[in-house]
């Protein structure tokens, strides 16, 4: 459901969206369809400030020099993806070092009883119970920090992320009541529902980058006879009528990813296809898909090529960003008696 928010400030300014990614691994097509490609979109009528969530992704062990490409690599991607640097921040979290800052002043401001009732804390200490570390538990800490530095406007939120943004909001109440008024408090903003992607190999399940089966997710960066075999060996059903109805969930997902990308209809693709077998329209999805990601993956691969470009874009996005979060945390530093 789509939720205007009003994009202008009563100054005339843009209103501030903050979003932010982990770098694990590239986006896969869900990832895109729901988000990403909103993102861009946003660019227009909104003041936009994206980064690489780099800090968060140390509740995860990963190789020192696996961690510093990835980081490199998923900034690259959201330029490939059609963000602009000249109309919207971009940065690398770790790069600007308030953020670890206003980190530990979230930390001491969060109650452990609210911390401890974080779902997602449960549901990863639950799958990961061997590797459960204090940075886990105070992950929603952080994204407060991350928000209430740039003092966000909008924050965008998947249903998964609702609770810590409410997190945020309270931890900013707090704040405000104890010290004095000093952060604006975030809204969810809601743009018109992106497809919600589920798995080509288990179509009640939502599509995940960490699925074991490399059949199950199109990644934005495979080629086009990868998303091609992967769409072919999509699962169906036993009936051979292209039509979205309840129990016919590995076709549902097909069609709501074609009329994601085509922007046609469900009435309009069943007339589409009316006739014709399961194998038509598989190849007619994957080939749009193909098409559509085309150029998210050639972009992709001038960027990383021209590493001078790169690095020059990652340095000046810290500068700008910590300019921007510097203040802030002066401020609120001040107002607790630190400075």
């Amino acid at each position: 459901m789509e939720q205007e928010k009003s994009s202008k400030s009563s100054n005339g300014a843009k209103k501030i969206i903050l979003s932010g990614i982990q770098p694990t691994g590239t986006f896969t097509l869900g990832n895109y369809l729901g988000a990403v490609r909103n993102w861009q979109k946003m660019q227009e009528a909104y003041a936009c400030y994206y980064f690489i969530a780099d800090l968060h992704s140390l509740t995860v062990h990963i190789e020192p020099a696996k961690r510093r490409a990835q980081t490199r690599e998923a900034f690259a991607l959201l330029l490939a993806c059609g963000i602009d640097t000249e109309r919207s921040l971009v940065f690398v979290q770790s790069h600007n070092r308030c953020h670890a800052e206003m980190g530990w002043i979230m930390d001491c401001c969060s109650p452990f009883g609210e911390l401890s009732r974080m779902t997602q804390f449960k549901d990863k200490s639950a799958k990961h119970p061997e590797d459960i570390n204090a940075g886990l538990f105070t992950y929603p800490a952080l994204m407060a920090g991350d928000i209430l530095l740039y003092q966000a406007d909008y924050v965008p939120v998947g249903a998964d992320q609702t609770q810590h943004l409410e997190f945020t909001r309270n931890v900013a109440a707090r704040f405000n009541y104890v010290y004095g008024e000093m952060f604006r408090l975030p809204e969810g903003y809601f743009p018109k529902a992106g497809a919600r992607v589920m798995s080509l190999a288990e179509p009640t399940a939502k599509m995940s980058k960490s699925d074991e089966n490399a059949k199950a997710t199109i990644y934005i960066l495979d080629d086009e006879k990868t998303i091609l075999k992967k769409f072919k060996s999509a699962v169906t059903d036993s009936e051979a009528e292209v039509a979205f109805r309840e129990g016919k969930d590995g076709i549902n997902n097909l069609m709501t990813i074609y009329a994601a990308v085509t922007g046609k209809t469900m009435d309009e693709i069943t007339a589409e296809f009316a006739g014709k077998g399961y194998g038509d329209f598989k190849t007619a999805v994957g080939t749009v898909v193909a098409e559509e990601l085309r150029p998210i993956r050639e972009n992709y691969a001038r960027l990383l090529k021209d590493v001078a470009y790169l690095d020059a874009e990652i340095a000046r996005g810290a500068e700008r960003a910590s300019q921007i979060a510097e203040k802030t945390l002066r401020k609120t530093m001040r107002k607790m008696g630190l400075c």
